[in-house]
């Protein structure tokens, strides 16, 4: 068999090309730090005063309506009677005041006046407790634990905050009570202390993330600007320190994911015409197969996958525990980008981070099994990757639309994606930091946010933005947040504790790094 000059150097510059990719993932500046046998390094156990003052809170059913006009206040106003009884150095030694009758506010004053004061922000509404039905729990049951324990998946009372097994369970435990309490707990630590902090230290408490539209925390912010106040960063909940294998499967390491950035929030409801007649003489095409075929059309006809700065940063330190196939694509991105990207989108966690979503929610037709609608409804949800505006996902669903009879309608929400926080800064240097100390194990990588938080409102005052909540969970403790027998370790709390306390006595000598 004769091989052709043509073929030999075809052969000739596949094998180059083989060389250059092994050289390039070689040289590639994946994380090399060797993991750290045996359990986190730290032991911090919170105490079982402090589990108290926790548990005390989680007895307090502050559930945020999703109407504000729908939320009974009563337990809003025994939490914000609450906490200054169980925090009475914080409330006594620093400044505090309310915004919008229930938000909360209060300043740490610092030494030194000409460096920019840090922000840390959290909510202590909690979204329902239902029942197994999908009912929602009456409070008025509080009395009665075995009539509540006999319809719903929960161990003890949602709103008992009872320990069992070393956990406080109840509605809360994770979001947000439990860190907004460990940073109360922090506080209160480093004053028995005498300590203060280097500049001013503020936090922003609101009551309605979780629902009641009221938005305090835009309020808070408001507030804050007019004060003329511009934070060095700000810290809020977004991202968690993932158990391994959590996220991507061949990650075998924990992933301390701080969120740099949140994503975009886009609601559309279309409408389809078409003809309104009985079901026993049907058109060819009802508005509802219209409404169908526009529903696979979008689900067919994705946003567009790309990298963004945070992704590719996280991939850089997540690569070096991938399999080398992995390791190859990632270092070589610039040339196999296509197939990175697909790759990436068969797994819908990493998915989320590579694209604006596309999630079919609702759909509608006539009211009655025996009658055909003249106007079928289809609702679309979009998480906007950064990058990807409104008006982009407007126009690719308006794209998608055309020759159908529809009315496009954006609803209540909208929002563009965030800014993203440089890995630079000052906010995510000392998450680094702090992180790396108290779990030696978990690889502290750049996220971005998927779901909505408090601090997209206050973006305008810090160019340095962070979302991390400082707990380690597995995904069955993931999938508690919202969900029933949502609780938290005494020794995860009290690692949480510890790690505010190092945040709020941390240096700002990371700053420009």
């Amino acid at each position: 068999m004769i091989i052709t000059r043509a073929a030999m150097l075809l052969l000739a510059g596949l094998v180059i090309v083989a060389l250059m990719l092994v050289l390039k993932t070689s040289m590639h500046p994946f994380l090399t730090r060797e993991s750290v046998p045996g359990p986190t390094a730290v032991k911090a156990s919170a105490t079982e005063d402090q589990l108290d003052r926790l548990a005390g809170g989680l007895r307090i059913p502050t559930v945020s309506a999703l109407e504000y006009a729908d939320t009974d206040f009563t337990a809003f106003d025994a939490f914000k009677s609450y906490l200054p009884n169980a925090f009475p150095r914080v409330f006594t030694e620093l400044h505090h005041e309310t915004v919008n009758d229930y938000g909360l506010i209060l300043r740490w004053k610092g030494k030194n006046a000409d460096l920019k004061p840090l922000l840390f922000l959290s909510h202590y509404d909690v979204v329902p407790a239902e029942q197994d039905e999908g009912r929602q729990i009456d409070l008025n049951d509080m009395n009665n634990p075995e009539a509540l324990l006999n319809n719903q998946g929960w161990k003890t009372p949602p709103f008992s905050g009872t320990v069992i097994d070393g956990a406080l369970y109840g509605r809360g435990a994770l979001d947000m009570k439990g860190m907004l309490f460990a940073m109360l707990e922090a506080v209160d630590d480093l004053l028995v202390q005498n300590f203060q902090p280097e500049q001013d230290i503020w936090f922003a408490i609101s009551h309605d993330d979780e629902g009641g539209r009221r938005q305090v925390a835009v309020k808070i912010a408001g507030y804050q600007k007019a004060k003329g106040l511009q934070f060095e960063s700000f810290y809020d909940e977004g991202g968690l320190i993932a158990e391994k294998e959590t996220i991507l499967p061949d990650v075998t390491r924990p992933l301390a994911l701080v969120g740099l950035g949140e994503k975009g929030y886009l609601s559309l409801g279309i409408t389809l015409r078409g003809d309104c007649a009985h079901s026993s003489v049907p058109p060819r095409k009802s508005s509802l197969v219209y409404a169908a075929e526009i529903v696979e059309k979008l689900n067919d006809n994705q946003m567009p996958a790309r990298l963004i700065t945070p992704v590719a940063s996280f991939l850089d330190m997540v690569g070096g525990d991938m399999s080398y196939a992995s390791r190859l694509v990632i270092a070589n991105r610039l040339l196999l980008e296509p197939v990175l990207l697909r790759n990436l989108g068969k797994n819908p966690n990493a998915n989320a981070l590579i694209r604006t979503t596309t999630a079919l929610t609702m759909m509608k037709g006539s009211e009655a099994p025996n009658v055909i609608s003249s106007t079928a409804e289809v609702v679309v949800n979009f998480r906007l990757l950064p990058g990807d505006t409104v008006a982009d996902v407007t126009a690719h669903v308006q794209k998608i639309c055309e020759g159908y009879d529809v009315t496009i309608t954006p609803m209540q929400n909208t929002r563009e994606a965030s800014k993203v926080t440089s890995t630079y800064s000052a906010g995510y240097r000392r998450i680094l930091t702090v992180t790396e100390g108290l779990y030696p194990e978990a690889v502290v990588t750049p996220y971005i946010t998927v779901g909505g938080t408090d601090a997209y409102k206050y973006q305008e005052l810090s160019d340095a933005v962070c979302r991390f909540m400082p707990i380690r969970l597995n995904m069955d403790q993931q999938q508690s947040i919202h969900n029933d027998n949502e609780h938290i370790s005494a020794d995860k709390y009290g690692l949480m504790i510890e790690f505010f306390r190092r945040m709020f006595s941390e240096s700002n000598e990371t700053e420009g790094i």
